[in-house]
This record gives structure tokens, sequence and C-alpha cells, in this order.
């Protein structure tokens, strides 16, 4: 976390997923709108292995993944779900690339977690990974090998960036509070021990030394000390979602260094208010906290508040847009 502190994030970005299936048209939207800090675009629209779970399990080294009915499961060798997925991967990369000659700044990179994935895997007996302690250990050592080979390829492809990986973990919170459902519905698999999860979680974001790692979560209750202990330079989250408990442990984690990735522009189809509008919540939490404002552009970057992947392109576009302008009313009026 020291070495991230210096790391100068983007005021703007977006979450990761987009509608529609043109890598090139999405990379081409990303990179012009966030010229200094664009994302990799993730277009689940285009079906199994390009979602969100399919996309990830592509990237684990020596495990491999096949869709069945009930969703994603492990199996023994790579088959055309696993080759989907790669490809996919790579024809984004490509768009990627493209789009982004003599960049140089900041680039984030999206994967599931390791507690989001064991949660959405299933095991040959169709429970879920989170079941069995030993797979969610060999699943998350997996997971970080093939995100090291993966961001040796993006800084390979894009040498200028200095990338930030985004986990994704939507499911942490009902892991923490034993609220994933077993195969059955009827029950769900036991609570995982709070200091199990913030190692796992520590020993993968120590994994990426290249870089800040950030991590995700649209549910609500996102556990943002947890996240700081377990090294998390940034946690982004669904602003609207935040409650007044919620300010103790978002003070310590801005006064700790952590930066906010703040959604405060709806995924969902719907009229945007004015872009000062969309931060003014921004700004009353920071006054509520006692911060100083001069700290907020130092300690926010804007995004939606959830992926955009159920969006029309139209929307996508203008949200995106919407972000950027709604971080400069920050940083031009902090107050």
């Amino acid at each position: 976390m020291s070495e991230n502190s210096q790391f100068r994030f983007g005021a703007a970005t977006g979450v990761g997923s987009m509608p529609g299936g043109d890598a090139r048209e999405a990379a081409k939207t990303v990179t012009g709108t966030f010229e200094d800090f664009p994302f990799l675009p993730e277009l689940p629209a285009r079906g199994p292995g390009a979602d969100m779970i399919g996309r990830t399990a592509g990237l684990l080294v020596e495990l491999y993944a096949r869709v069945e009915p009930s969703g994603w499961r492990l199996g023994d060798r790579p088959g055309r779900d696993t080759k989907r997925a790669r490809s996919w991967l790579g024809e984004d990369l490509d768009a990627l690339e493209e789009f982004t000659q003599e960049y140089e700044g900041p680039l984030k990179v999206q994967a599931v977690g390791p507690w989001t994935l064991a949660a959405n895997l299933e095991l040959r007996n169709g429970e879920a990974a989170l079941s069995d302690a030993g797979a969610c250990r060999d699943l998350a050592a997996s997971l970080a090998e093939g995100l090291r080979l993966h961001l040796a390829e993006v800084r390979r492809r894009i040498p200028g960036a200095q990338l930030v990986l985004q986990l994704d973990e939507p499911s942490l919170t009902a892991v923490l509070r034993g609220r994933v459902k077993t195969a059955s519905g009827y029950r769900t698999h036991r609570a995982v021990d709070r200091q199990v999860v913030e190692q796992t979680l520590r020993d993968l974001v120590g994994t990426h030394t290249a870089g800040p790692v950030v991590v995700h979560s649209c549910a609500p209750d996102v556990p943002f000390a947890l996240l700081r202990r377990a090294g998390a330079a940034a946690v982004s989250f669904d602003f609207s979602l935040l409650t007044e408990r919620d300010d103790e442990t978002i003070g310590e984690a801005v006064e700790g260094g952590t930066r906010l990735f703040t959604g405060v522009v709806p995924g969902a189809e719907g009229p945007l208010s004015d872009p000062a509008g969309s931060v003014m919540g921004v700004r009353t939490l920071w006054r509520r906290l006692g911060l100083a404002p001069g700290l907020l552009a130092e300690a926010v970057t804007v995004t939606p508040a959830c992926g955009l992947a159920g969006a029309s392109p139209g929307y996508a576009r203008t949200a995106l847009a919407h972000c950027a302008r709604a971080a400069r009313s920050l940083a031009d009026n902090p107050e």
C-alpha cells in the first residue's frame, strides 16, 4: 500500500462491463471518454465465456471450467467454453491495444476476486467451491498465477500503462455472513472466517506488486475495514447504498490513504442530474466526516454505480461521459 500511496489515479473511470458485443467500439468509447484512466471493457452480452465468472475462469492456471445448466463447473481439461473465454479476452486486448498506442498512465483491468469466484464456481458434485476449504485455496492460487500472466500480457501490449487491478467481489458480504445458497437452494453455506477471507485477499493483492489493487462490490455493506487491512489501495462501491453507520470506517479508510471509487452515476437507464448534482452526496459525506475539501480530488475517483452491461449503448456512452464531467465538477468546486 505504501508504494501505491503516490500512485496517480485518474479522476473518473468505468466499472468494467459494457453493452453489446463489439470490442473495438467499446474500446474506442472507453479510451475516448477516459483519456487519463481507461479500462479494459467486458462484453458479457456475447454469451458464456464473456460473462464475469466465465471470463475469469478462462484465466485460471491448471484449473478449467465448463458451462452446465446450473452455471460454471470445474472440470478436468480445457474445453470449448475455456477456449471461447480466452478467445474473447484476446479480442478485447487487441481492441484496447489499438486504441492505446503511445498511452502512458493508469489503466484498469478487472477480474472476479477469489471469494466471489468460490461462491459461483461449482465443484464436480454441483456444490459451490466455497463448500470446500481446500478447493478455495486451490482456486485462489490458480487465480493469482492466472492474473500474473494476464497482467504481464497487458503490460507487453501497452508498455506505457501503469496497471490497476480491480477484483470484483459482489458476493463477498454474502460469503462473510453465510448467505450463499447451497445447490438445493434450501440451505446456505456456513460463513467463512473473516481472517481466512482477509488473508486470502491479502495474498492475492500481494501478487500484483507493480501497481495498486481496487476491490469492487456494488452490494450493500461493503467490508471497508477488512479490505483496507487486506491491502486494497482503493474500494469501489455503489454510493447510494452507503448509510451513516459506514461513516467511521470510510473516514478511517480515507485518512489511511485508501482511495474511494464512488459509484454515483446510475448503471440503469434513467434521467441524469447535472454533473454537480451527481457528486453532491460525496461533498455532503466529506463535510459530515470533517475532511478537508481539498482532499476530495486526491481521494475520490467517480464511476457508475455498477457495470453497464444491461444499459443501452447510448446510455452507456452518456453515463461514462457524465462520470468524467462530474469528476471535473468535484475538482473545480470541492465545497
